[in-house]
C-alpha cells in the first residue's frame, strides 16, 4: 500500500517553531486508501495544514495527510449544506460556494487552513451571533482505528456527535464533513485607529456588536487599542447606525493597514469601505499570500463574555512587559456552542489572542503570569496554540472532558491515534 502512495515528510509547522518527529507522511487520495492505512497501522496521527503551534498533531510514528483529499463532493440546495473532503482548504471552498450563491457563516483570520483541522481544534472567527467554524458541522465521517467507517449527524440522536466534532484527532480520521451554508452576501470593512483602553472597557458590548465581525488589535505598547477592524454586511441594514469618521474616539483610517503596525497591508483583505464578497472580507489576510509576520509564536485564551472588561484590565496590568514580546494581540467575540471540547462550550466568549515574537524562553516565562491573572475568569486555552497550564488545570475547565475521554476509549480502545500531547492533557486524570 505504501508503495502506491505519495510519501513525504513535514519537518516543521507553518510558523517554524515546532519540529515534527514523524519519520514519514502518507498522502492518500481515496477513502479506501485511508481505511487500509489506518487498519494496518499500530500508531498514526493526522496532520492538517500545520497551523498549530504545539505537538497536538505530532507523532513518533507516521503522519497521514488529507492534502490530496480536498474535493468538494456535493451541494445540497434544499437543505443548505455542502459536503467536502477533510483536506479542502477554506479558501478554495469559499470561492466555490460564492460562485454557487452560498456562504459560510464565519471564517477565521486565515483562509489557508484545512476544514478538518480547523474544526478539530474549534478554530474561530469573530461575531456576537457567530459560533466557531466547528459549529457549522452538520455531519462528519470518521475512519475508526479498525478501518471501519462511522458517520455522525447533528440530528441523528447520538450525543456522541457533540463530542466528536472538536475531536483533537483523538477519535479517528475525519475524511468527510457536511457544513451548513447560508446565502452569499457582500461586506465592507473599516479600520479605526487608537481606541482608548478606557473606552474599550466602558463600551465593549457596543463596540463588538457594531458589525458582523469586529476585531480589536493592540500591541499593548500604550493604554490603547491600536486598531479596530469593523466588518459589516453591505449594504448595512437600516437598523444599523452608519459608521462615521470617529468610533468611540478612534479615528477611521483612510489607508489600508496591517494588524502589525510595521508591516505593509498588501497581504491584508480590502479595507476603507470597499465592498466585496464575504470570503474576501471576513479573513484578515488574502489567500494568495503567505499570512505570516515571519517566524512567530501564538497563544490564545478564551474567557466567558461577561469577563471581557475585567480581562482587558488584567492583561493591561502586564502591558509594559508584554509589549516588547508581541507583534500584536487580537480580541474578538465568539458565540456559545454545544461541542464538548470547544472553548465556547456553554458560554458566549471572548478570545484574547497573542502573536508573539520568536523569543520562546521569554514567552514561556510570560505565559504562566498571564494564565495566573486569567484563572479567576476560567480562561480556556486554544488547543492548537501555546500554553503552560497543567493537565489538571486544563481538564477542570472543560466539564465534558470525562465524557470525551470515554468516547475516545470506545472508538479507539488501543490508543492508535493518541500521542504525547493527548496523553498529557486528555488521558491523564
Amino acid at each position: 500500500m505504501k508503495g502506491e502512495l505519495v510519501t513525504m515528510r513535514y519537518e516543521k509547522n507553518w510558523a517554524g517553531n515546532y519540529t515534527f518527529q514523524a519519520a514519514e507522511c502518507l498522502m492518500p487520495e481515496r477513502l479506501e486508501e485511508v481505511q487500509a492505512i489506518v487498519a494496518a497501522s499500530r500508531q498514526l496521527k493526522v496532520i492538517g495544514s500545520r497551523h498549530s503551534f504545539n505537538g497536538i498533531a505530532d507523532t513518533t510514528a507516521t503522519h497521514l495527510s488529507l492534502e490530496r483529499m480536498n474535493r468538494i463532493l456535493a451541494l445540497d440546495r434544499a437543505q443548505h449544506r455542502v459536503t467536502v473532503e477533510g483536506g479542502v482548504r477554506y479558501g478554495e471552498l469559499c470561492q466555490y460556494l460564492h460562485e454557487q450563491g452560498y456562504a459560510l457563516h464565519n471564517l477565521a483570520s486565515l483562509p489557508h487552513i484545512s476544514v478538518a483541522g480547523a474544526v478539530a481544534t474549534a478554530t474561530h472567527g469573530s461575531g456576537d451571533a457567530h459560533g466557531n467554524l466547528a459549529s457549522a458541522v452538520y455531519s462528519l465521517e470518521l475512519v475508526l482505528a479498525s478501518g471501519e467507517l462511522l458517520t455522525l449527524t447533528r440530528d441523528g440522536g447520538d450525543e456522541a456527535f457533540y463530542g466528536a466534532v472538536v475531536g483533537l484527532g483523538a477519535l479517528g480520521v475525519v475524511t468527510k464533513l457536511t457544513l451548513d451554508v447560508v446565502p452569499t452576501f457582500e461586506m465592507a470593512q473599516h479600520v479605526y485607529e487608537r481606541l482608548a483602553l478606557s473606552e474599550a472597557q466602558a463600551h465593549f458590548e457596543a463596540i463588538v456588536s457594531s458589525g458582523y465581525s469586529v476585531s480589536l488589535f493592540t500591541s499593548w505598547s500604550e493604554a490603547a487599542i491600536d486598531q479596530v477592524w469593523v466588518k459589516r454586511v453591505a449594504p448595512h441594514p437600516a437598523s444599523q447606525t452608519p459608521l462615521g469618521d470617529t468610533f468611540y474616539g478612534a479615528q477611521r483610517s483612510e489607508v489600508p493597514l496591517h494588524p502589525v503596525p510595521s508591516h505593509g497591508a498588501e497581504h491584508c483583505s480590502e479595507q476603507c469601505g470597499i465592498v466585496g464578497p464575504w470570503h474576501e472580507r471576513l479573513p484578515h489576510f488574502k489567500l494568495a499570500f503567505t499570512p505570516s509576520a515571519g517566524e512567530e509564536l501564538q497563544s490564545e485564551y478564551i474567557v466567558p463574555r461577561e469577563h471581557a472588561a475585567a480581562t482587558l484590565e488584567a492583561i493591561a496590568s502586564l502591558r509594559t512587559e508584554l509589549a516588547p514580546l508581541l507583534y500584536t494581540s487580537e480580541i474578538r467575540t465568539i458565540a456559545a456552542d454545544r461541542l464538548w471540547l470547544s472553548p465556547c462550550y456553554g458560554q458566549d466568549a471572548v478570545g484574547f489572542h497573542f502573536t508573539w515574537r520568536p523569543q520562546w524562553e521569554a514567552v514561556r516565562q510570560m505565559l504562566p503570569r498571564i494564565e495566573s491573572l486569567l484563572a479567576p475568569f476560567s480562561a480556556r486555552p486554544h488547543w492548537g496554540k501555546l500554553f503552560i497550564m497543567s493537565a489538571e488545570e486544563l481538564q477542570s475547565l472543560f466539564p465534558r472532558l470525562p465524557d470525551f475521554r470515554a468516547l475516545a476509549h470506545r472508538y479507539d480502545p488501543e490508543g492508535k491515534f493518541r500521542n504525547a500531547y493527548l496523553k498529557s492533557y486528555i488521558f491523564t486524570s
